[in-house]
């Protein structure tokens, strides 16, 4: 993972440096750039995963075209042994296969790749950029008065020079000459798509090849262990994959205290795992004020981000100090399977299936957005296997009768992801693991985190400028203090209007509360009065 930094046209820019600085945090290894006759520029912040020898970018390609790229290719072995065996390689970088895929097929190739991506490529006058499908990697763009269009892989780097400023859209690339065009077209993203049924053993190979590629590293790795489902699944996966390595698994979990929710699953899970566990535990003092800093390494004022992100930013401090640089996530599933609780309301299954669509294709201004930039934050690359492109293939493909929840049934929500790996005779995991509510990450690192921050809010901002917050900011109008509280201290690092409209808010569906925390919806288990216990669930819905 890096940071990467084109200018596609005269740079105005002295010192390239002074941009790419403001990225170190994404690639504190190595640093390079190219400049070109017409003015150009590739500057590359490097983070080293693959080839920690020769993989430094810049990387050449045959002739004279250049590429930096941010992200993973996994298959890029396969590339280089195929279609691209005719070339001649000078690292064994999986990035390479980019540069020398746009030298024989144009911009016209990102469909080849299997992994995630943030690139741009300079051939003479030739110049593309592109995005991963989902938006796993960050990309920004924008436009000075002069025309020179400049891309980042954060805002920061870029922002002062643009007078217009994007967030870059996933499954996009483009050129001067076309534009942006959209390559990737998913048939699932398409509501009237047919519907395929459940199949278990299908669905739990597709996961456990998504998490095989992602052991691809020349550096040691770990996992990112909550205690929920997701996280538990994948660590699960990795554990098993990992047998027979001399090297120990490392887990990882943050909490307000050894008590707090998802601490508690996670020391168990990983006691059943056999991983070498490591505990963060954080406080609310520690937390308030590591917000303003939270906010300018994420780029956004999402009160759902900027909450789940604090604690993965302290945790991600210590992975690193633990000398763990690639961690293994779960990010995807709960928009994948309608995990969210909210989602226990949907009106119908149709409803049901619109809206993960929709949560699935907005994850880079959500999810993705945190994981990668909490963690990025100190130099740390985390990979989410629930987004490879032949698991969503097959998963946004089941018919939403299946997935969608029911608390009338008593059917829980990722009902489908948690039968696939219901495995009496060889579980992946503990049972009332598997089958443990959903706690948002927010909410699992101790209920008083989020109950703190708006307390604090409350103090920091004063009745008269909620009142007045639609007059100050008519986009994305902050509709709580602690709202508010987030929106100041983003402006206060990112002034300009264009900034602020790169911001998607996180707003769950078909609940009254404008608070987005689980613990609000109908169904969590703290405002429900008879729950019954997992095993009467599982065996209400076998029967």
């Amino acid at each position: 993972m890096c940071g990467i930094l084109a200018i596609q046209g005269k740079s105005p820019v002295p010192d390239i440096r002074v941009l790419t600085r403001t990225m170190k945090h994404r690639g504190p290894d190595e640093f390079d750039q190219v400049t070109f006759q017409d003015g150009s520029v590739l500057a590359h912040e490097r983070l080293s995963i693959i080839d920690l020898v020769t993989g430094r970018q810049p990387l050449r390609g045959c002739r004279d075209a250049w590429v930096i790229h941010n992200g993973e290719i996994y298959n890029h072995q396969v590339l280089r042994q195929t279609i691209l065996k005719g070339h001649t390689f000078h690292s064994t970088c999986d990035s390479e296969v980019i540069v020398h895929l746009f030298e024989d097929h144009g911009p016209d190739f990102c469909n080849l790749l299997d992994g995630v991506f943030a690139f741009a490529v300079k051939d003479g006058d030739r110049f593309m950029a592109a995005r991963d499908p989902i938006g796993v990697k960050p990309l920004y763009y924008g436009f000075d008065n002069e025309g020179t269009i400049y891309f980042a892989s954060e805002m920061k780097a870029i922002h002062t020079y643009c007078q217009e400023l994007r967030s870059f859209p996933p499954g996009f690339y483009y050129t001067p000459e076309t534009g942006f065009i959209q390559y990737y077209k998913p048939q699932w993203a398409v509501p009237e798509t047919p519907v395929i049924p459940f199949d278990p053993a299908a669905l739990r190979y597709r996961l456990i090849r998504a998490v095989k590629k992602r052991l691809m590293s020349d550096v040691p790795l770990g996992v990112l262990l909550s205690g929920g489902l997701d996280s538990s699944l994948i660590a699960s996966i990795t554990k098993r994959l990992m047998a027979g390595r001399k090297e120990p698994l490392h887990s990882f979990s943050v909490g307000l205290s050894p008590d707090a929710p998802d601490m508690k699953a996670a020391r168990e899970v990983a006691q059943f795992l056999g991983t070498e566990h490591h505990e963060v535990i954080f406080t609310i003092e520690e937390g308030l004020a590591a917000l303003e800093q939270v906010i300018w390494h994420l780029e956004t004022y999402d009160v759902t981000t900027i909450r789940a992100a604090t604690p993965m930013y302290l945790l991600s401090k210590a992975i690193r100090e633990a000398g763990i640089k690639v961690v293994l996530s779960g990010e995807g599933s709960d928009e994948i399977f309608g995990g969210y609780l909210y989602f226990h309301n949907a009106p119908s299954a149709a409803e049901f299936r619109t809206e993960t669509i929709r949560r699935v294709l907005r994850l880079s201004t959500a999810d993705c957005l945190r994981a990668d930039k909490s963690t990025m934050a100190h130099g740390i690359e985390a990979r989410v296997p629930f987004l490879d492109k032949r698991f969503l293939d097959l998963a946004m493909r089941i018919d939403p009768e299946e997935k969608q929840p029911s608390h009338r049934t008593g059917k829980p929500e990722k009902y489908i992801l948690r039968k696939a790996f219901d495995t009496p005779a060889d579980p992946w995991l503990p049972d009332h693991i598997l089958w443990r509510q959903k706690e948002q990450f927010g909410d699992g690192v101790g209920y008083s985190w989020i109950d703190s921050i708006i307390e604090y809010a409350e103090k920091m901002v004063n009745n008269r400028e909620i009142s007045l917050a639609a007059l100050r900011y008519s986009y994305n109008t902050p509709d709580t203090k602690e709202a508010l509280l987030f929106r100041k201290l983003f402006e206060k690092q990112y002034p300009s209007v264009p900034a602020a409209r790169t911001v998607l808010r996180w707003i769950p569906k078909w609940q009254d509360s404008k608070d987005p925390s689980g613990r609000v919806a109908d169904h969590h288990e703290q405002h429900v009065d008879e729950l019954e216990s997992k095993k009467k669930v599982k065996a209400k819905l076998a029967s």
